[in-house]
Parts: C-alpha cells; sequence; structure tokens
C-alpha cells in the first residue's frame, strides 16, 4: 500500500511497443467545391499540411513552412485559399498563414500573442475571424493541465475572445473584438457577414461551458446581443444560409470534443429554441448547414450516420458505419452545397484513413496504414437492462484461448459520451491488456451516447445506479457468447469511469482488480475544489450546498467500509477536471481499511494523463496490477 508522488521511477513498457508507425490525419478540412481536402499530416513525427484531390487521393501540395512547427485550424476560403495556424515551440505566439494555389509559400496574415483556434473566413472571403487567448496560462479546455493554486485564486481567467482581420490587408497582430468577460466557445458567420453568432458565458470558460448562451457578435463593434437562453449545454452554432435561423447541438452534457444532444432551432432575432429531432433513437455529434440544407453525423447504437435532415422529420441516413469519425472540430465536413463529405475514419481492426466523396459513397483515399496488423477480433454486443437496449464492444485476442480467459471491464469517462471503434495503436492500454491475454469489455450504458437524449439523461441523480447494473448486466451478456472467467474479471477507467472504479468497488465483489483513474471518490469534497463544478447542477439538480445528501448518497468514501477490491490510482498532479485530492482520499480510505492499494500522482500532468511518457507508465503498472490480482500471476 504506497502513494508516489511527483518523482518517480517510469517502468518498463508492459508489452514491447510495434516498430509501426501510424499515420495519422489531423484537422482535417475539405473545399467548399468538395474537390480537395487538407489534413495536418505526420507518420510519428512532424506533421504538415497536406493537400489531396477527392477524385483520387492524389497528393496535389505538401505545406510545411516551419521544420518545428504544429499545425491545426485548417480552414478553406471561398475561393479555395487554405487558412491554417502555424505554432513555433521555440517562439511565443501563433500565426495565422494563408496558402494560395498559385504562391510557392504561404503568407503571414495575422500573429496572436498567446494561443488561438478555430478560424473562419468571412463568406465575401475578405475577413478571417479566430478565437484568440492573450496572454494565456494554460491550454485552451478543462482536459489540460491547470495552472498551479498559489498566491490569490480565483481573481484572473483566461479569456477566449473572437478577432477579425483582413484577409489581403498587412499582417498584424490580432486584438479581441468581442467584449472583456465574455468567454467564446464556437462561432459561426451569418451569411451576410455583418453578425458571427456563438456561444459564450461569462467568468471561468472551463467551467461555464454548462450555463453558455446563444449571442449574436456584431462583426464591426463587438457588441453582443442575446438570442437564446437554452436549457441545455449547446455546441456547434450554425446560421442557415438564408441568414434567418440558427442551428445548435442541445444536450444534457456536451462539450470538449465530446459533443452529443438533440438538434435545435431558432430564429436569428432571438426566441424560444424548437428541438427538430425529439425522441430521436440517436445522438447528433455534428452539424452543418449547407446550401444542400442541415447536414448531420449522429452515432446510433454502435454506427455512426452521416446523414440529412429537414426540421420536423426523421434524419435521412445517408451512410452508417460501426467506426469513429473525426474531422476539424466535428465528426465530418461538407462541401458548400452539402453533396460531398469528408471524415477520418476507423475501427478496432483498422487504422486511421481519409475517406471521402458523394454523400452516401464515401471512398478512401489514403492507404498509409493499410498494412498495420489487426491486434484484436472485436463484436458489437446488446443486451437489455431494466427496460433499457444497451450496446457495448467486446475485443479478444486474435489467438485461441485455451479454456476460460479473464476479462477486464473499461468505463469510459463523460458520463455523458460513449466508446466508439478506435484503431489499438500498440501504446494504447486495450492493446496491451489484449495482447496480455484478456478479453475487453467496452460498455456504453445509461447516460451514453448512442440511443437518443433519454438514454443519455437516464443517469441524472442516479450515478453508479443503474448505469452500473447496465454494466453488470452487461458482463453476463458477454459471457453468454464469449469464453470469459467470471471468477478472473477486473474493472478500469478514467475521468467518470475512474468514479465508477471507485464506486464499484462499494457496491459488488465481483471484480477481483480495478485500475481507477482520475476518479472521484467524494462528489461533496469534489464539488468545491474542481475547476468546472457547474457541470453538475444539471445531473443534481441542485448545488451541493443546497443538497447535500444527493452528493453524499453517491461518494464511494461514505461507504469505504465496504470495498474490498485491491486498486491501483492513477491522477495528474495539474488536473482541474478532477483533482488529484479525489484519489488521495480513496487512497487514503483503502489504505485505513488495510485494502491493496497504490497510487501515482503524475508531476505537471493534467486529466487522465496523456503524455507518451506517463501515459505509458500508467499503462504498465495497469496490467502489472491486473496481472497480479485478477490473472492471479
Amino acid at each position: 500500500m504506497r502513494l508516489i508522488l511527483f518523482t518517480l521511477p517510469l517502468l518498463a513498457a508492459a508489452t514491447p511497443l510495434s516498430a509501426q508507425v501510424i499515420h495519422q490525419y489531423g484537422a482535417l478540412a475539405l473545399a467548399p467545391t468538395g474537390d480537395r481536402v487538407a489534413a495536418v499530416e505526420s507518420g510519428g513525427g512532424h506533421g504538415a499540411v497536406t493537400i489531396r484531390r477527392v477524385a483520387d487521393g492524389a497528393i496535389v501540395r505538401t505545406i510545411d513552412p516551419c521544420a518545428t512547427c504544429s499545425y491545426t485550424g485548417l480552414t478553406f476560403a471561398p475561393d479555395g485559399a487554405l487558412l491554417f495556424l502555424a505554432r513555433d515551440p521555440a517562439t511565443p505566439g501563433v500565426r495565422l498563414l494563408r496558402a494560395d494555389a498559385s504562391a510557392s509559400a504561404p503568407r503571414l496574415i495575422a500573429t496572436v500573442a498567446g494561443i488561438a483556434q478555430t478560424p473562419r473566413v468571412s463568406p465575401d472571403g475578405r475577413r478571417v475571424a479566430l478565437l484568440i487567448t492573450l496572454g494565456a496560462a494554460k491550454e485552451s479546455g478543462a482536459t489540460q493541465a491547470g495552472v498551479r493554486q498559489v498566491g490569490e485564486i480565483g481573481e484572473r481567467n483566461d479569456e477566449q475572445r473572437l478577432a477579425i482581420v483582413d484577409i489581403d490587408g498587412a499582417a498584424r497582430a490580432a486584438t479581441p473584438l468581442s467584449p472583456a468577460g465574455r468567454y467564446v466557445y464556437e462561432y459561426d458567420w451569418t451569411p451576410d457577414g455583418r453578425t458571427l453568432v456563438a456561444t459564450t458565458a461569462l467568468g471561468n470558460g472551463d467551467s461555464n461551458w454548462w450555463v453558455a448562451t446563444l449571442d449574436a457578435i456584431d462583426a464591426r463593434t463587438g457588441a453582443v446581443r442575446s438570442i437564446a437562453r437554452p436549457t441545455t449545454q449547446l455546441n456547434q452554432p450554425r446560421v442557415s444560409p438564408d441568414g434567418r435561423t440558427v442551428a445548435y447541438i442541445g444536450g444534457l452534457m456536451s462539450d470538449f470534443g465530446s459533443i452529443g444532444g438533440d438538434v435545435f432551432t431558432v430564429p436569428l432575432a432571438g426566441g424560444t429554441p424548437a428541438n427538430v429531432t425529439a425522441g430521436a433513437r440517436s445522438t447528433v455529434t455534428t452539424i452543418a448547414w449547407t446550401a444542400g440544407g442541415l447536414r448531420t453525423v449522429a452515432l446510433s447504437g454502435d454506427e455512426v450516420q452521416l446523414g440529412r435532415l429537414r426540421p420536423g422529420q426523421p434524419i435521412a441516413r445517408a451512410d452508417g458505419r460501426a467506426v469513429t469519425a473525426s474531422a476539424g472540430d466535428g465528426r465530418a465536413v461538407f462541401s458548400a452545397d452539402g453533396r460531398v463529405a469528408a471524415a477520418v475514419l476507423q475501427d478496432f481492426t483498422h487504422a486511421p484513413a481519409i475517406y471521402a466523396g458523394p454523400l452516401g459513397a464515401l471512398r478512401q483515399l489514403t492507404h498509409d496504414n493499410d498494412a498495420l496488423p489487426a491486434r484484436a477480433a472485436a463484436r458489437s454486443v446488446r443486451w437489455t437492462s431494466e427496460g433499457y437496449d444497451v450496446q457495448g464492444w467486446l475485443l479478444a485476442p486474435r489467438a485461441p484461448v485455451a479454456g476460460k480467459a479473464p476479462m477486464i471491464t473499461v468505463v469510459h469517462g463523460g458520463p455523458a459520451a460513449a466508446t466508439t471503434p478506435t484503431y489499438l495503436a500498440p501504446t494504447s492500454l486495450n492493446a496491451a491488456l489484449v495482447a496480455a491475454g484478456y478479453y475487453v469489455f467496452l460498455p456504453n450504458p445509461r447516460g451514453s451516447y448512442g440511443q437518443g437524449e433519454a438514454f443519455t439523461t437516464a443517469n441524472r441523480r442516479d450515478f453508479g445506479g443503474g448505469d452500473l447494473r447496465d454494466i453488470l448486466a452487461g458482463i453476463d451478456a458477454v459471457e453468454r457468447v464469449a469464453p470469459v472467467d467470471d471468477a478472473r474479471l477486473g474493472l478500469a477507467g478514467c475521468s467518470y469511469g475512474g468514479f465508477m472504479a471507485m464506486w464499484a468497488n462499494t457496491q459488488t465483489n465481483r471484480f477481483k482488480g480495478i485500475v481507477a483513474g482520475a476518479g472521484l471518490s467524494n462528489w461533496v469534497s469534489y464539488y468545491g475544489t474542481n475547476g468546472i463544478d457547474q457541470w453538475m447542477l444539471p445531473f443534481f439538480g441542485k448545488t451541493m450546498y443546497d443538497d447535500m445528501a444527493a452528493y453524499e448518497k453517491v461518494s464511494a468514501i461514505y461507504h469505504a467500509k465496504s470495498a474490498r477490491t485491491p486498486t491501483f490510482i492513477y491522477v495528474g498532479e495539474r488536473d482541474i477536471e478532477v483533482p488529484p485530492t479525489q484519489s488521495i482520499e480513496w487512497w487514503h480510505a483503502l489504505r485505513d481499511r488495510h485494502v491493496p492499494v497504490s497510487l501515482v500522482v503524475y508531476p505537471d500532468a493534467g486529466h487522465c494523463v496523456t503524455g507518451a511518457d506517463q501515459a505509458s507508465d500508467v499503462r504498465a503498472r495497469s496490467v502489472a496490477w491486473l496481472d497480479r490480482y485478477v490473472r492471479g500471476q
């Protein structure tokens, strides 16, 4: 039973790393005409901006003006020029560059003395807006490592604000247009270029996304006008081609790259939002309002579906695949007329590749990863639990298992999110577990995306209740179809999955070993110490100070006497989503109860510990822990 803080020896990897490199495609963008795609492509090191033809995938241009830069925010202008952000770790700030088809080198448009993201060109092609944070103390987003809480805290927040610069003018420093004190998350231009429609919140941007409003920002003066104050979290505001209506994705919890909910529309002039996908048995994860109408990407059960949406009608599915899709700041991108789509697709056995083509007939354009091996056999598993239809994924070793095998259940974060098929890179925990001979079960219990908003909201005021029963029922379903040894079950998860790993230890003795990453053990103390407390109000209904009993009820720390399962705990020192004190509390409780426990706090790390060396150490320690207590070796 030990606590390891800050300085630690990194363990050797649990399984040898493959020498094969996975080719990556980031920040995918599609030209308005639908004839070219651009992405930041890398083969394990520095990435370059690459433009390909949609017709055949051939590379037509590679742009790499800085050998040490990283590139983000790719976006095409109406005339076909490509704009993107460049950031050199050796030089403070960010540069906004424009690459014209006829120019040999990109041209500098603007500089940002801080961080920047999401450039979008105005409809007339003369200006570009972007989100900037001047003098940023941390990277944008609550999953990033936070600043150390020293000195007078809570008196200064990073402010992400809108800026607009002329494309054809002399390069200059970008300055904020939107007012100080208002954090801008996402935005879209109106067709006349006079207004930007944005999701914004006052105060702490990491926390207040859950109370954001839909606003119109004057593109000349920066003046803000309220359009709507939705009762849901809102994402991806998109303006109709006639400039009269705004659509957005609204959901109980939908943020930081895990967007999901229903589609709402509201007049640009203001009004009450209307839910145009109410009752759907799927979760919309991306929308685009093209000249051909609304386009969507939705998760329906085990399928990602591209479709067309007419308000008041069900989404017309154009393409459905059991994959994970990504592109730009959503799951797919679309041409200006909505006829062509593009996305980076992958599944458990196929590494990422760019797909593009007519909506409903996407073709694979890149083949850099075709030779990479499948490291597991994967299948979708469905079961019923207390009237709910639930789905999850089962990964099995490719080599036949003699007799029954141990299985680790890995619970996703969120809570509103879902596990979708991603390629088993050799550096992933799932790949390491499969290579070690484990089955891996990835459930999507109530509270997850994929079954509609009613399913996503079904765990309100019931954390660790129905969702845990769904998971246990899913394990029973797996044991009916696979040779899994019920006497050798383990549980793992990070964030909300970390909470579930801690909580399950107080509710069942079915698991023999547990790995809990960035978990919540005490909702009462968590409420007062985390950096994003606003997300809890839609789930609990009231603040902790107004209904402390509701928070105590689902806190593992209040049930510690029931915990028996050996647990490995890990957390980042500078995690603001789930502070390390939550892990320390649970470590102390288990140690006091004489339950085998180990805790590692990784220095300077943020949420779920994502740095390569530290993540490798997490993986090695996790597999070693599960081998000891689940496999019994």
